[in-house]
């Protein structure tokens, strides 16, 4: 039987670099009492409150560096030539101190040594800071890779699942909407990463924003959807099948706005429940309402590490798709066109589009 092979030059927008050894994380002080230890126990994770235990899934990958040489190991056949690093919780006091992030992930060893170059960089930020506008143009000033923010605005009404928002609706308040014209204004995109049930807060930005171009993240992870998952979160069927209604409906919703992309990734996170294939609802849907002109893939590594290989990820939204996937869209054209990544191959986007097939 034929199937799609993935093509080469495969751009991964989504993935995450630190190290808590050498930088400020919230894990760090974990991290440098554990440092002897060449693995991280898995036990380690009951260790830790619920909440954490189902986000992270095991711990070693969030106590030890991910650098690109671990990406490119575990990248392993996908050829991937560029990535975009998407902020990844770096401990910042004060608003200024996120650039840090842009600075010391712009200063890594990308490109050498077989790792692909990074070619974007997202960063963090928050609309509601009085300082939101210095801080956007001190990340533009960190590296000429910046393209935009991210605001993990994730809370959850189940105190038993891991929120990174301290506060529900933050994308449609007022407070928000306001600051977040100066990302508009410099022509930044915006990560949406939300639970399901925060979906009408994306429309509302994305309906006030128009000229912005938004990512949706992660399916908008609609926790409990194939297990159950924190307090009282998809404890029957029936509360799974109520998630995964309403999620249906507001992905569809958010897909009528042309100024939103939407990305093939989070399946590995132990937060959604189940196992990865479970995910083929997902991909199905999120296909069927962006289209394949505004839908691509992202390895979201190492957080979706527990749940599946780099090679599988992306074996799985092909195989879901079949004959519908468009190769050089998922795994390059769309990643290219939003976070506007120069073609250093030479290559028209017209060339690339040709798909490949493996015996």
């Amino acid at each position: 039987m034929n199937r799609t092979a993935l093509p080469a030059g495969v751009i991964d927008p989504h993935i995450h670099q630190w190290d808590p050894y050498r930088t400020p994380r919230e894990v760090s002080t974990q991290a440098r009492l554990l440092r002897p230890l060449p693995r991280i126990p898995r036990l380690l994770k009951y260790a830790l409150p619920q909440a954490d235990r189902e986000f992270v899934g095991e711990p070693h990958h969030v106590l030890k560096p991910y650098l690109p040489a671990d990406y490119r190991r575990d990248a392993d056949s996908v050829d991937v030539s560029t990535v975009v690093h998407v902020e990844a919780s770096w401990h910042a006091a004060t608003p200024w101190e996120s650039v840090d992030e842009t600075r010391w992930v712009a200063g890594l060893p990308f490109g050498s040594d077989g790792s692909p170059r990074l070619d974007a960089i997202v960063g963090h930020a928050d609309p509601r800071s009085s300082s939101i506008a210095g801080v956007l143009d001190a990340h533009l000033a960190a590296s000429p890779l910046f393209r935009g923010i991210r605001f993990s605005a994730t809370n959850h009404p189940d105190r038993g699942v891991r929120d990174f928002s301290t506060a529900p609706g933050v994308l449609s308040s007022p407070e928000f909407l306001r600051g977040f014209a100066e990302v508009a204004a410099r022509d930044l995109s915006f990560e949406i990463w939300v639970f399901a049930h925060q979906l009408p807060d994306a429309v509302v930005l994305a309906r006030e924003f128009p000229e912005t171009t938004f990512v949706l993240d992660h399916y908008a992870t609609p926790v409990g959807a194939f297990a159950p998952r924190g307090r009282d979160t998809g404890r029957t069927p029936a509360d799974r099948d109520r998630i995964l209604r309403q999620w249906r409906d507001d992905i569809a919703a958010l897909a009528e706005f042309g100024n939103v992309v939407a990305k093939h990734s989070g399946l590995g996170m132990p937060m959604l429940g189940g196992h990865p294939d479970d995910g083929a609802l997902l991909i199905r849907h999120l296909h069927d309402v962006f289209g394949s002109e505004r839908t691509m893939w992202a390895s979201n590594f190492p957080i979706d590490k527990p749940g599946h290989r780099i090679p599988d990820s992306a074996r799985l939204v092909l195989d879901v798709l079949g004959s519908d996937a468009d190769p050089a869209n998922l795994f390059r054209d769309v990643a290219r066109r939003t976070y506007r990544i120069d073609d250093r191959n030479g290559r028209s986007e017209t060339s690339e589009r040709r798909d490949t097939i493996e015996p």
